[in-house]
């Protein structure tokens, strides 16, 4: 589990975390969402030890964030895969080259235990095929397969992804997602995901926490979403005429 507990960050005068206390479970699929300016990004790097909070306290099973030396850290870090928003993958080097970065920078393996574990995690993003091409060469959306592949080879616990649908289709976008939730249940990971996409939370948000100017203003399920009487976050999840009806019909099936 990751516990936070009344995280706050300020940049000068702008105060930006507002005393947020949540924890995100293994297994799970937990979303970020909230506005630009909502304070999500800043949030998602606190977690990933990328920005040091002014107060409060991020726990990964156990270990205090803030009390870790920087070896703990280091071995901390390889516990954790990202997923960037815009894939990250390196031009110069094929789909192959990409997903044994991390285990050739952070192991000892041998050659033939990395391709084999290379081979494994293609094989289950579904693109074996495509191991010798380049990124210019793949779909956007195979590029971020590419990406969860890279994110999990080196079987972490801990599974960050920064808006892993931007760019995509909406018919890839749901790929997508349920090959995320697909990953995070069957190697039991926690999985964060800093995300504007409400067809995400509609579809994998097991856990959905709502960010309004740096506080936490409603924590949930896509189930209790729909029952929720909080005003901010139905003026943001239900501003498409889409979600609108959504919402009526789920009101008027309860009635």
């Amino acid at each position: 589990m990751i516990e936070v507990n009344n995280l706050h960050k300020s940049f000068g005068e702008a105060h930006v975390l507002k005393g947020i206390t949540t924890s995100f479970e293994k297994g799970k699929t937990n979303l970020i969402i909230g506005q630009s300016g909502s304070g999500k990004t800043v949030f998602l790097k606190c977690l990933l030890g990328l920005i040091v909070p002014d107060e409060g306290e991020i726990i990964y099973d156990g270990r205090f964030l803030s009390k870790l030396s920087i070896t703990e850290k280091r071995g901390l870090r390889q516990e954790i895969g990202m997923v960037f928003q815009g894939s990250a993958l390196f031009d110069s080097m094929t789909v192959e080259e990409n997903v044994m970065f991390p285990i050739d920078m952070f192991t000892k393996q041998s050659k033939s235990e990395m391709v084999d574990r290379v081979d494994e995690v293609l094989k289950r993003v579904n693109l074996e095929e495509a191991k010798q091409k380049y990124p210019s060469e793949i779909s956007g959306g195979m590029q971020k397969r590419v990406a969860i592949a890279r994110a999990i080879v080196m079987r972490p616990k801990y599974l960050f992804c920064d808006e892993p649908n931007s760019g995509l289709d909406p018919k890839t976008a749901i790929l997508i997602d349920n090959l995320i939730q697909e990953i995070t249940r069957e190697n039991e990971i926690i999985t964060v995901i800093n995300s504007h996409d409400m067809n995400s939370v509609m579809e994998i948000g097991e856990k959905i926490i709502f960010l309004k100017n740096g506080i936490k203003e409603w924590e949930g399920t896509n189930k209790e979403i729909f029952k929720t009487d909080n005003e901010a976050v139905t003026n943001f999840v239900y501003s498409s005429e889409l979600f609108k009806k959504v919402r009526q019909m789920y009101i008027e099936e309860r009635n």
